[in-house]
Formats: C-alpha cells, structure tokens, sequence
C-alpha cells in the first residue's frame, strides 16, 4: 500500500486546517498512523490519491446505502443543478421528500428539513424545550448526538450528579440541564426522573446506539423509556440520523414497534449531500415558527440538490423494501464468517450487529453499554485496523463507530473481508 501523497496532502492540511481534518476521527489518532486521502468513489469501492483500493464498510458513514456514485442519484443531481444550486425560497421536491418522509416514518406527521444531524437533534430539544416549558434533558453515555452544547456532557460520579463539560466552550449552565442515564439501563432513567420533578424535556436516545460501537437496545429498554416519559409528562427523542431508513424504511422504530414523540434523521436522506431532518407529531412541530414560537431556520435548509438526491435514494428504497432483506443478509453472512474465523482461532471476540451495521469488539465480554465498550482493547483494534487496510479493506478508524454495509457489497467482497479479518487475526495472534 502506497501512502506517498497522502502523506505530503496531509502536512500540508496541517498547515491550515486544525489537525489537518474537517472532522476529529478522521486523522486516524485512535488507530496510529496518518489519514488516506480519497479521490474518488464506485459502487463498493474507495480510490485514494495513492492508487491504492479498497472495500469500503464507512460508506460515508452510512448514507451511501446503495453504494457510490448510484447513477439513479447522480442522474436526480445533474437534472436538479441545471436549475442552480440553490434558491433560498421553496422548492417542489421539498414537498415531495416530506410528504414521503411521513408516509414511511410511523412518528413523523410532519417534518422539518436541515442541514445537519447535529443541527436536527440540536432543534428537535429546542423544540422539546419549548413544547414542554421545561429545561432539562436526559441522554445515555456513549450516545452521540452531534457537537450541539447540550450533548457535550460526561456524567459526574453517579447517576444523579450534576454533568459537567465535557469540552472547553461547553457552558456548567447547559451542563446542568444535561443529565446522564446509562444505555440499557432504566433505572438510571427513573432515578433521574425522581431527582429531578417536573423539569425534564425530553429523553434522547440513539434506539441502536452507533457511536460506542453497535449496540442493540435490550428488550423492554425502549418500551421502558416510552412509558417513563409519558408518565412524567417528557417527550421522548429517537435519534435516527443513523438507523432512520438503514435498519427498515420506517428505521429503528418500525423495526422495534416503538414510536417516539420526535424523531431527528439525516444520513440517507441526503445521499451523500449534507441534509438533516426532524419529525414527530403535528401538536409538537406546529410550535415552531412560523406556526409557533419555537424558532428555527436556515438558508439552505432543503437545499433543492440535496433534497433531489435523497428524494430519489428513498424513493426506491420504499419501492424496493426487498433491499434490507439483501442488506441483513450480506452482513450476516461476513458476521458469520468473522465469527467462524474467530473460533478458529480460539478468540472470543464479540460481534454486535443490527441490521446492517455491526461492531467487531475486541472485548471478552458482552457490549450493552459504554461502559462495557470502554472495556476493549483500543491498541489491538488499531493494529488491526491497519491489517485490515493493508489488505484492501477500510474500516471506520476508531472502536467506538459502528459499519455500515451497502447494497453494492457482492459475494467477492465478503469472501475477500473474511479472508482479510482471518490474515489479519493471524498475524496479531499466532
């Protein structure tokens, strides 16, 4: 593997750019090393400015589930830059992707478009906030909702302490309204609400949490919150920007039968294009402006390029739901193969998956929560993450982030991940 040019790309990013990347995870810190420098994109492949290829299992970190550069999404772009690039006033294709939005959603009754998923959960506890006239929110360690103030919080030294910043700029007045539960632990939820009376907003929850790795909800553990926040008059927030239309096309909550107040999207609603998106019921989303007075607003809010590529992405996947069937199965099938791979060789490496996302932790023990997660060995993943490039497969740099599997992912391109994962594993452990 060529790294020549990258390497020169990237001291001279550093010149410029903090850390040389326009996103944290991206400079490869985690894993060692330096960041690849990616020229160009096809179907499940990744080029870099090196020549070097690879099977991508990042996919943009999730949006490119049909794979890249899908020529139904580009054709919807070319056709809709023709007409510019952008207007700052309404545009068709707008109506089009809310309206299909809240026919697939079973939360949405109407939905607000934006720019980012961290500007969607970001307005979606805003609007929480204001609907409720309370302050106060609850969310789970090890859940990442964007780089908003309110989510930048670590727990203090129980459940009930008050947060503290998390990161310098981080205000100790939004940290106090920041209160921290543990993913499937409900207990900590209820403690928090009895500490705690009437002043909590809303609980925000990724229903299959991405960002300490895949970790799937336990049975009960949303039902749970559902019932904890209507009993205690809050509203509860899925955070879908990952799992919305990637884990069935009404997302996590069609697929666990659970249905939040509101719910924060993003990712593939975009294909590729920055989107952000949040719905929920129509009492709740009339209280923003200009209906009500909860205010929210963006210049490039439905941007009409990125509404035409995620208009026609979801399009057809609501046209063809046989696609997560196809999506599940190739990723059981290269979870299966690590799993054989690891048994062969005697590790007891566990695997989390949902859908098509999965987590190989390199941990001994279940992952059901951050905790857990934090548990694993980080300088083993980044050895292997650099084995694992080696051969031609890329993977998201860090333990912590889930993999996303695309459509364009082929029986070739599964044989070839295992037999990378087996090599790899070798060489770290015979």
């Amino acid at each position: 593997m060529k790294i020549t040019n990258s390497k020169s790309i990237f001291a001279e990013a550093n010149k410029y750019i903090p850390g040389g990347v326009n996103s944290p995870v991206r400079a490869f810190k985690a894993v060692g090393g330096e960041p690849l420098f990616i020229e160009r994109a096809e179907g499940s492949r990744l080029y870099d400015i090196d020549g070097n290829t690879f099977i991508d299992m990042i996919n943009s970190w999730g949006p490119m589930i049909l794979g890249h550069a899908n020529k139904m999404v580009e054709a919807s772009v070319t056709t809709a830059l023709k007409n510019s690039p952008s207007f700052g006033a309404p545009t068709e294709v707008e109506v089009q992707m809310a309206e299909l939005i809240v026919n697939m959603v079973p939360s949405v009754e109407k939905v607000r478009m934006v720019n980012s998923g961290t500007e969607a959960t970001m307005s979606a506890i805003r609007l929480a906030r204001g609907f409720t006239k309370k302050d106060k929110i609850i969310k789970f360690e090890g859940c990442y909702h964007g780089h908003g103030d309110s989510f930048l919080i670590a727990a203090g030294s129980g459940a009930v302490t008050m947060g503290s910043p998390d990161s310098p700029g981080v205000t100790r007045g939004t940290a106090n309204d920041t209160l921290i539960a543990g993913f499937n632990d409900l207990n900590s939820v209820e403690v928090l609400f009895q500490h705690n009376p009437r002043e909590i907003a809303a609980v925000i929850v990724e229903p299959v949490a991405g960002n300490m790795g895949c970790v799937s909800p336990d049975p009960g553990f949303l039902e749970g919150l559902k019932e904890l926040c209507h009993a205690n008059e809050a509203l509860l927030i899925f955070d879908e920007v990952m799992t919305g239309f990637r884990l069935a096309p009404g997302g996590a909550q069609e697929l666990f039968s659970v249905t939040p107040d509101l719910t924060t999207l993003g990712k593939i609603i975009g294909g590729g294009f920055p989107v952000g998106a949040y719905g929920g019921r129509k009492e709740i989303m009339d209280t923003i402006s200009p209906t009500g007075p909860v205010y929210q607003a963006g210049t490039l809010s439905g941007n009409p390029i990125a509404m035409s590529a995620g208009y026609a992405q979801l399009k057809y996947l609501k046209e063809h739901p046989e696609i997560y069937q196809e999506l599940d199965d190739t990723t059981a099938d290269i979870c299966s193969g690590i799993q054989k791979n690891l048994e062969k060789l005697n590790l007891d490496f566990k695997i989390n998956r949902v859908g098509s996302m999965f987590t190989l932790f390199f941990n001994n023990e279940e992952v059901r929560n951050f905790t857990d997660a934090k548990n694993s060995d980080m300088e083993a993943f980044g050895r292997y993450f650099n084995l694992m490039l080696e051969r031609g497969v890329y993977l998201a740099p860090s333990q912590y982030e889930a993999l996303f599997i695309s459509t364009a992912i082929d029986k070739s391109d599964v044989d070839h991940i295992i037999d990378s994962n087996f090599k790899s594993l070798s060489k770290m452990y015979n």
